[in-house]
């Protein structure tokens, strides 16, 4: 039996909703959680995030934007070391996702771009650093992303079964757990979802998805948006806010100015749930395992539930917390890097072979 040793995992991902951090003991066979908190991401922080994705902006405004991060995520592990009273010295590792802002694996310069400098991290927490996860599948020839099915794999390949694990983030991710795993970002999550009801009502998100349950289904706006040559790609294929965001969204909406807010919140939540349950036809799933902010929105899983045949679960039903599991997921990729052990991401992203992920800071 290996002995088991502590990671933390930092994660803040598309939705820009706050920044996950945990606390792991991981062996070669488990990784269990210890402790984890959400961190708030600073509005100011979130806005230039976004102004860097959707505008044009120099050097100067990107290297101070990953100063900035980089000590928001110092910061914010010392508060976590402090609050739940881990000695620093007892942790091997910090892996550390970074804050992507671009993500663009197709075409003849393909790339990944996450912010959040990891030396900041290392020096102020004084802990070894891994960051930089994504580009050396893309070096290999894959999309650099969804990393989480082999994480998934790793926590639920014991079940019984065609299990499925679905993410819902800002994008969406799928996981179908066969001898070889598959996975791919299905389109939009809770990306478009957010950014309308902040629009219209000035909330951060949809509560139980109430807003959109109040509105009506626009079928021609829906089949407008699923014709979407995203949705028509076969895996392997990623996505992220630099293509499903404000601008994809008012460009399908130029005929459709006169629905109602809530009318366009209930079409946006059913082509997250659509999308989703499209990917999953004719593969015989028997159950679907969901994770992530996606979940408290009871009308998406409602929709969700209704559009499958599977046994839906979220994955709290099994043992493991479904709003930390991709920072958790990034405690293990540590795991795996510190023992140099190469991660398969083949049959999920495409690339043509197994690599060692994540450059060693500190």
């Amino acid at each position: 039996m290996h002995k088991k040793q502590l990671y933390i995992g930092v994660m803040s991902g598309t939705s820009l909703d706050g920044v996950d951090i945990v606390l792991c003991q991981i062996n070669d066979t488990s990784c269990e959680l210890l402790h984890f908190h959400e961190y708030s991401f600073p509005l100011d922080l979130k806005k230039d995030v976004l102004e860097v994705i959707s505008t044009p902006q120099t050097l100067l405004f990107l290297g101070t934007l990953e100063h900035k991060l980089g000590t928001l995520f110092a910061d914010s592990i010392n508060t976590f070391l402090l609050a739940f009273n881990i000695n620093r010295e007892d942790v091997i590792a910090i892996g550390l996702h970074g804050q992507t802002l671009w993500h663009s694996p197709n075409g003849h310069t393909p790339f990944s771009m996450q912010l959040g400098d990891a030396n900041i991290v290392a020096s102020k927490t004084q802990i070894t650093t891994i960051a930089d996860f994504r580009r050396m599948d893309i070096a290999n020839g894959g999309q650099g992303a969804p990393f989480a099915p082999a994480f998934h794999k790793f926590l639920f390949s014991r079940l019984e079964g065609k299990v499925a694990v679905l993410n819902i983030g800002g994008m969406a991710n799928i996981t179908i757990l066969e001898e070889q795993v598959l996975g791919w970002d299905s389109g939009c999550g809770n990306v478009l979802l957010d950014w309308w009801i902040s629009q219209t009502q000035l909330k951060p998100y949809d509560k139980d998805g109430e807003f959109a349950s109040s509105g009506k289904l626009n079928k021609a706006l829906l089949t407008l948006m699923l014709e979407d040559k995203y949705f028509q790609k076969s895996a392997p294929k990623s996505t992220g806010r630099e293509y499903f965001n404000a601008l994809w969204l008012e460009e399908k909406l130029t005929n459709f100015t006169h629905l109602s807010d809530q009318d366009i919140q209930r079409t946006l939540l059913e082509l997250t749930a659509l999308s989703i349950s499209n990917d999953l036809k004719d593969r015989d799933i028997t159950s679907l395992i969901v994770c992530g902010g996606g979940t408290k929105n009871k009308f998406l899983m409602q929709r969700l539930s209704e559009l499958n045949t599977c046994v839906l679960k979220c994955s709290d039903e099994l043992g493991v917390n479904s709003d930390v599991l991709e920072a958790m997921a990034f405690a293990w990729f540590a795991y795996k890097r510190t023992h140099k052990q190469e991660v398969d991401l083949c049959s999920i992203t495409g690339a043509t072979k197994s690599s060692q992920l994540g450059a060693i800071y500190g």
